[in-house]
């Protein structure tokens, strides 16, 4: 006696049987992403076109702002796709890297007497983007776009790999540099020649003990501030028209 003929059809597997689950576009966060990343990607090209001192590339203002384009057309381009935001790991240190190179520029450096004087024209206009267009865009997107409670204190470790990685790299450029040469320390509290290393080291760790409480500062606001973007997404759907078909 041969089995039901059903019974000799493969099993269907899941994969096949559900669909899978895809989330809803979300257009005017992919604008606001594209534009935050037209910003930071048009304070360097500035920069790099207008040919500033120190030389662009090695600028921390300038590669803090390159990864802040990538981090938000990638962002923007998920958004448009309905694809999940990116992971707080990584949003959570693109923001604090927005957050140091405009608190830094408009606390610190400014103070400087070595600092260049406030320029006009298209050095403005970089300068402007660089130092608080960009980083006034990461918070917006941070504040408006994004779920509260999502930073943890384990990320920062990870988020202070870049200021680290800057300082190594501004520190055996100078090394390999002769002494004398034009910028060979971009920023005069890491400049070598006029502090030594022990010196210019000191203020570093300063320095990153500063980031190191900026981190848990946002972390903690993380966790404290409302869910803006649910209270959005909350009256969009709540004045969205029903689907087609949706009523008898």
């Amino acid at each position: 006696m041969t089995a039901p003929r059903t019974a000799l059809l493969p099993r269907p597997r899941a994969a096949e049987v559900l669909p899978a689950p895809t989330a809803p576009r979300r257009p005017w966060a992919a604008a606001l992403r594209t534009l935050a990343c037209g910003a930071a990607t048009a304070g360097p090209a500035i920069t790099l076109a207008t040919g500033s001192t120190p030389p662009p590339l090695i600028n921390f203002t300038v590669l803090a702002n390159l990864l802040v384009a990538v981090a938000f057309g990638w962002s923007a381009v998920r958004s448009w796709r309905g694809a999940p935001p990116l992971p707080p790991r990584l949003t959570g240190g693109v923001l604090l890297l927005a957050a140091i190179t405009g608190l830094m520029h408009h606390l610190v450096l400014v103070n400087y007497a070595e600092t260049p004087a406030l320029a006009t024209g298209l050095p403005l206009a970089a300068t402007i983007l660089l130092h608080t267009v960009t980083p006034l865009t990461v918070a917006a997107d941070w504040l408006l776009l994004t779920a509260p409670r999502a930073l943890r204190l384990a990320h920062i470790p990870l988020w202070l790999t870049a200021p680290a990685a800057y300082l190594a790299l501004t520190l055996a450029r100078g090394a390999l540099l002769a002494p004398g040469s034009p910028a060979r320390y971009p920023y005069p509290f890491l400049d070598v020649d006029t502090y030594g290393y022990a010196g210019a080291l000191t203020q570093a760790l300063a320095l990153g003990l500063l980031f190191t409480a900026l981190a848990a500062l946002i972390t903690a606001a993380d966790h404290l501030r409302p869910n803006v973007a649910g209270w959005i997404q909350h009256r969009r759907n709540r004045i969205s028209p029903p689907a087609a078909g949706g009523l008898k």
